[in-house]
């Protein structure tokens, strides 16, 4: 197979979630995908898309709502988990492009509902962890949310954290002022 390395596809998901414990019968499920194409020459950022999952096995909690906005009408509205994954597959080239995502839970919540559904994982096993190269190059103890990253770089949160689109945007920003950080040479 082929790599592209034209593009970064930078990937933030929201999930369905509650205040508290996960009700009985109901599991995290994707239902936001949040897509933003970034050249990682140029730091040019050429689309931000989000993509709505019906949830399957389990419903949009109030908590839920008011973290990302979704309600249960926009997500019964949405498209099933199979098919946003052939989208990305398809229209994105995920099985032949690095991804990114800020921090580690939509690699391993995507491995999950993939694995869980019998579908096939539509990514490259190339992916970039923003947080973890973020907090190297800090030099941080441990690492913090997206927000205070882009707090501590004195970048500007665009639209509504929270909601995938957004966030993958602001995401990709962040990505590629890591990729470009450049150190000042240790004098001789």
């Amino acid at each position: 197979m082929t790599r592209h390395y034209d593009q970064i596809i930078v990937i933030d998901i929201e999930c369905t979630c509650w205040e508290r414990a996960v009700p009985a019968g109901q599991e995290n499920e994707i239902i936001e995908i949040g897509i933003c194409r970034l050249k990682p020459a140029t730091g040019e950022r050429i689309e931000k898309r989000s993509i709505i999952v019906k949830p399957e096995r389990s419903t949009v909690s109030p908590f839920c709502t008011e973290l990302t906005s979704l309600t249960q009408q926009q997500v019964d509205a949405g498209i099933p988990f199979a098919e946003a994954c052939a989208i990305l597959e398809k229209e994105y080239k995920t099985r032949q492009r690095v991804w990114a995502s800020y921090g580690d839970f939509d690699r391993q919540q995507f491995e999950k509902q993939c694995r869980d559904r019998g579908i096939k994982y539509p990514f490259s096993p190339s992916h970039l962890n923003i947080k973890t190269l973020f907090t190297l190059i800090q030099g941080l103890r441990h690492d913090i949310s997206m927000a205070q990253a882009m707090e501590r770089l004195n970048l500007t949160l665009e639209g509504r954290h929270h909601r995938g689109d957004d966030d993958a945007w602001n995401a990709a920003q962040m990505l590629h002022l890591i990729l470009t950080a450049r150190k000042e040479p240790k004098p001789t």
